[in-house]
């Protein structure tokens, strides 16, 4: 059925809107009461990001399990900056930053500011959704306490490749997905019912509940698997997908992670080619060299943390952890530069720093959702991996083309947490069946440590859409500065056109 849509006390269109699906009125016609956004942060970032200026909060409600539409409900934190000329209004542009276990909203409150007066904050609302079991989602994902994340990233355990390491590692594995279920609400209903195929319902959900006929999605890294395949479940209901930073959708598991290795390395290089001709460069003056030196740096660690003034202890993980987070984006090259510097002194704080910055831990100790999170989601997203072989292959494959974060012990077989989950996968890899979708643009990085660039050539394609290819060294870019990729960007989420075949900024 097809509903009207309504205004609500500000002016913009409330749902029902578009088609909706039968047992699915009542939240697809809810009316979201927008307010204050204080009660919605749950950490100091949030906080902090949620007090800007025009911003405002709410929840929508949606099925627990949307085969039982009747039963259990939960909650999903959104955050709105209302669009700047109501009287040229377009709709809502949804967003999401990825992880899997990111906050939308925290994302949104960032761009909000950065588009203000430009034609994207004009003609869009833009709105920001945690997803479920995500930051000011109710209920979050809850799986270790404060005191057991640090502790588990203190622990380098999962260096150790002998029968007894691999028994260890895979003990803790098995507790933790035990924890997660023990601990997250609605237990394990809710880790079934967490993957990106109820996601993308929640979408739609809130597509209509916002008043918007078709949805204009913007999606970073993970957030474009919830695009295409919300494109794939609800083709007739999409107006624009920006994708940037692109996951394969046939990669399995396994090909991901070692395709992303690969990533890290082109990163790593290009890192120690800037690094090399520094007066300071904790490398050494020879980039060739670069990988060697690094690994004399970090591999003590595995028997020698560092001890912080706090009382923590830089691990061999932490280490490898800061030199991922700052290979992310070159604006953090000078820092990694400074914490190698300063592990040849024995000293960890600005490697820790980076470190703590990848696993969301704020300055009180305290962590976001999104690293029990990101696994919780994870593991109904995918197939588990089971075989030992297979397990160890990867790794071999892992350390081949990403040699710097090779440990030098012997590798471990052990499964992981995804391997002990008490619920089966719900979906897998596949190419999206999106016949009748308008054509996505997707922008892909051609050194992107994350998520590949080929992996974007690969999506744009399945998606029968228009790749935009960005010459640099980061994890996406759309929004942060780049005029050449901004440009094209706005043009396509406002107009819809497309950029012309074979850009490159």
């Amino acid at each position: 059925m097809t509903a009207c849509t309504q205004d609500d006390q500000d002016g913009a269109r409330s749902g029902p809107a578009g088609p909706v699906p039968a047992g699915l009125e009542r939240f697809y016609a809810q009316q979201l009461d927008w307010g204050d956004c204080g009660p919605f942060a749950t950490t100091q970032s949030a906080a902090s990001a949620f007090s800007g200026e025009g911003l405002e909060c709410a929840r929508l409600t949606v099925p627990l399990d949307y085969g039982r539409p009747e039963g259990a409900t939960i909650t999903l934190g959104l955050l709105r900056k209302r669009a700047g000329d109501d009287g040229d209004r377009i709709g809502s542009l949804v967003l999401n930053p990825g992880g899997p276990g990111a906050s939308g909203m925290q994302a949104a409150a960032s761009i909000a500011g950065s588009v203000t007066g430009s034609p994207l904050g004009e003609r869009f609302d833009v709105v920001g959704f945690d997803p479920r079991g995500v930051g000011a989602s109710d209920p979050q994902v809850e799986c270790l306490t404060d005191a057991e994340r640090d502790a588990d990233r203190a622990s380098d355990t999962e260096v150790d490749g002998t029968p007894q390491g691999v028994a260890r590692q895979e003990a803790e594995a098995k507790e933790f997905a035990a924890k997660c279920a023990r601990r997250t609400e609605h237990g394990e209903e809710m880790l079934a019912h967490l993957g990106t195929r109820d996601v993308v319902k929640d979408l739609d959900v809130l597509r209509s509940a916002l008043g918007d006929e078709k949805l204009t999605y913007l999606g970073y890294s993970y957030g474009t698997r919830i695009g295409y395949t919300y494109a794939e479940a609800f083709p007739r209901n999409v107006r624009a997908l920006l994708l940037d930073g692109a996951l394969d959708p046939e990669q399995d598991v396994v090909d991901s992670l070692v395709a992303q290795g690969e990533g890290f390395a082109k990163a790593f290089a290009e890192f120690a080619a800037w690094c090399a001709p520094q007066q300071d460069c904790a490398l050494g003056s020879d980039p060739d060299g670069a990988t060697k030196a690094y690994r004399e740096l970090v591999r003590p660690l595995i028997d020698n943390p560092v001890t912080l003034g706090d009382g923590r202890r830089l691990s061999y993980e932490d280490a490898t952890t800061g030199t991922i987070q700052a290979l992310y984006s070159d604006q953090f090259w000078e820092q990694l530069n400074t914490g190698l510097n300063e592990l040849k002194r024995h000293r960890g704080s600005t490697l820790m720093a980076l470190a703590d910055m990848y696993n969301e831990r704020g300055p009180n100790g305290h962590y976001a959702s999104t690293q029990d999170a990101f696994t919780a989601i994870r593991c109904v997203d995918d197939p588990r991996v089971t075989d030992k072989a297979k397990i160890l292959a990867a790794q071999r494959r892992y350390e081949e083309v990403a040699p710097f974060l090779d440990d030098g012990e012997p590798d471990s077989s052990a499964r992981d947490a995804c391997a002990f989950w008490p619920v089966p996968n719900t979906s897998e890899p596949h190419l999206p069946d999106v016949e009748g979708v308008p054509p996505a643009l997707v922008i892909s990085t051609t050194n992107d440590p994350a998520t590949p660039y080929q992996a974007g050539v690969r999506l744009a394609k399945a998606m029968g859409g228009r790749l935009l290819t960005y010459e640099g060294t980061q994890h996406t870019v759309f929004l942060q500065g780049e005029a050449c990729v901004d440009e094209a960007g706005i043009a396509y989420l406002v107009d819809g056109t497309l950029p012309e075949r074979g850009t490159r900024c």
